[in-house]
């Protein structure tokens, strides 16, 4: 951890480093936007709708990739029995789709925090991108609507965007997004600082080289969302309020589509996803999505 502080000192600071990394490590691949989808062993149909829809498959998935630097992959850690039932069926999705990214973790709910570091690390050691994107399996992405909003930014350094949120503490046991350290934010009632709320955010080449230097010291709090919030908050960060990335699924995201407001992304607020997203998922895109082939006609 020493060596890569005192590195990154030498180097000039992490946007020298982001780029000393592209330079001088040919294993790294170029891309525009690295997109993990965070996913779970028990979201197959998920998967499925998600490359029903939003996400190309196959060939289409590929020149994706290479005419456009667009990579897009499922993220999933491992079972608590390597090996077992669980990571062989992901095996076999693997073997059909090849669109996973597989991280030495371990899948669990309350584990998402150490799973957005781990994501972020595996990420930046094998694509040199301009930006990184986590999105649930449960939220409707328009990618050439993703990749325009990203474009605008992309010489920026520091950059984390997303909708920024700022909800009360809860201190309550019981309740589900408890904070334990609560005691941390000052006094009963207070709220978090301004974040990006977890369904859908992205941060720039610089923040990513941060976590993968800093993995081991970086806090996790209860809250993915909060905890990715916090290893910024006392950096010089630009936060970038985009609501066209929390938009409701229809009648809201139909109603902006018809008057050519084109959402990033749709979900529903009260289920933190699309509810019933393997049911609803194909008639959110075809409602609010851009049209096949968009992504393909962005400038980049």
């Amino acid at each position: 951890m020493e060596l890569a502080v005192a590195r990154t000192s030498q180097t000039g600071g992490l946007q020298r480093l982001a780029l000393e990394r592209g330079s001088t490590n040919h294993s790294l691949q170029k891309a525009f936007v690295v997109i993990g989808i965070n996913t779970a062993f028990s979201s197959r149909k998920r998967r499925d709708s998600v490359r029903e829809t939003w996400m190309p498959r196959g060939a289409k998935l590929k020149t994706l990739e290479k005419d456009k630097g667009i990579v897009i992959r499922f993220v999933i850690g491992h079972s608590a029995t390597p090996g077992g039932v669980l990571d062989r069926a992901i095996d076999a999705e693997e073997a059909e789709h090849k669109d996973f990214l597989r991280l030495n973790h371990v899948e669990g709910y309350h584990e998402l925090s150490t799973k957005t570091r781990l994501y972020f690390s595996t990420a930046v050691s094998i694509w040199d991108a301009d930006f990184y994107v986590k999105v649930d399996d449960d939220v409707h992405v328009n990618l050439g609507m993703l990749a325009g909003r990203l474009a605008r930014h992309r010489y920026k350094p520091r950059v984390y965007m997303g909708c920024m949120k700022s909800g009360p503490v809860l201190s309550q046991k019981g309740l589900k997004y408890q904070e334990p350290e609560y005691w941390k934010f000052g006094e009963e009632g207070n709220k978090y600082f301004r974040h990006a709320t977890g369904q859908i955010y992205a941060i720039s080449k610089d923040l990513a080289a941060y976590i993968s230097i800093n993995l081991p010291i970086l806090h996790r709090y209860a809250n993915e969302d909060v905890s990715l919030g916090s290893w910024f908050i006392g950096l010089e960060v630009e936060h970038v309020d985009d609501r066209s990335m929390c938009c409701g699924s229809p009648p809201d995201c139909e109603w902006k589509a018809q008057a050519g407001n084109l959402c990033v992304a749709s979900f529903d607020w009260s289920c933190s996803g699309i509810c019933k997203s393997v049911e609803r998922m194909k008639v959110v895109h075809n409602s609010c999505g851009e049209g096949d082939g968009a992504v393909l006609n962005v400038d980049l």
